[in-house]
């Protein structure tokens, strides 16, 4: 009796002294579907940031003699209108995007919305007033067109700004690089993106500011950025981790859209939105459908395991969906 009393207890011995987050990593590590989308995210995304070394040709590596060319060994997905791989374009593509939603997304969503909704969640009145008004008349307009607008009249100020330093320095490659692209799209997508998160964490913040050992912390003396860093952020991570993995996809989409407009990353810099715009008509489609399919097939899918893995990551972190 007493090996199977103590048998009985193993599951709770097993979990005890774990934290929530990693108690939920392990959830998650349980879902196939998810894991499945996370891994594929990963080499999507691995390609993209080490795309100048796996990439088998340059992204704007020109060969006129084998133009329009299906897929085949030597070109896995064949090639564009200039010659040019079209593998090795897709991947410099997905750098393009890993670019855009980490920088976006870290100077946006975590660092400016993480920040304000600690503030408004614990200080409350004029400073949470002040914050939710501000993000509530952001949010009222469509995000898209106002990050059009930003784009369309900053972009070429900051151009004019750069070429004349690249004419007074003998510097040549930050427009060539499209690092103005870049930081002009990171920065406007930033500006509108802080606000969701800023009430998610506000709303986790009003909840654990009242438990007791935010109250003991107060009672100790520690001070206000040592309750906020060690005690009130570490309780309100899981939903963030959740919300990002939604937010990636969305911004990944946002990129795509701008450059399809034609007022994102310009040519010669790839991007899958730049590709679809290139070859979104109806003829090439029905005369080289692989330069429309082969950067759509990758957006979608692309999108759809951002999707599923926000879905498992809900999942596994939010006790109230299981």
């Amino acid at each position: 009796m007493q090996g199977e009393a103590q048998r009985l207890q193993l599951p709770n011995t097993e979990h005890r002294g774990h934290s929530y987050f990693y108690l939920s990593l392990r959830r998650l590590s349980r879902k196939k579907l998810a894991m499945t989308c996370l891994v594929i995210i990963v080499i999507m995304y691995g390609s993209g940031v080490f795309a100048p070394l796996v990439a088998p040709h340059g992204y704007n590596d020109q060969d006129l003699s084998i133009v329009k060319e299906r897929p085949s060994l030597t070109h896995p997905l064949g090639t564009d209108r200039l010659g040019r791989d079209m593998l090795s374009r897709v991947m410099y593509s997905l750098r393009t995007t890993v670019i855009i939603t980490v920088t976006s997304l870290v100077t946006g969503a975590l660092i400016i919305g993480v920040s304000l909704g600690l503030i408004a969640g614990y200080f409350g009145k004029l400073a949470d007033g002040i914050i939710m008004r501000v993000g509530e008349v952001t949010s009222a307009f469509p995000d898209i067109f106002l990050v059009l607008i930003i784009v369309a009249t900053v972009k070429p100020r900051i151009l004019q700004w750069v070429r004349g330093f690249e004419d007074a320095t003998g510097i040549d490659w930050i427009i060539r690089l499209g690092i103005v692209d870049y930081t002009v799209i990171s920065l406007a997508l930033a500006a509108f993106s802080w606000f969701g998160m800023a009430r998610l964490v506000r709303g986790q913040v009003l909840q654990a500011r009242e438990n007791q050992y935010v109250e003991a912390a107060r009672a100790m003396g520690s001070s206000t950025g040592r309750i906020l860093g060690r005690h009130l952020l570490p309780n309100v991570i899981s939903p963030v981790i959740v919300s990002v993995s939604a937010g990636l996809g969305a911004v990944a989409g946002a990129e795509v859209v701008l450059s399809w407009l034609g007022i994102g990353i310009q040519p010669p810099t790839p991007s899958l939105g730049v590709m679809i715009f290139e070859n979104g008509n109806i003829s090439v489609l029905r005369s080289d459908p692989h330069l429309t399919l082969v950067p759509s097939s990758v957006l979608v899918l692309l999108l759809f395991t951002f999707s599923l893995l926000g879905d498992g990551l809900n999942d596994a972190f939010n006790p109230r969906a299981r």
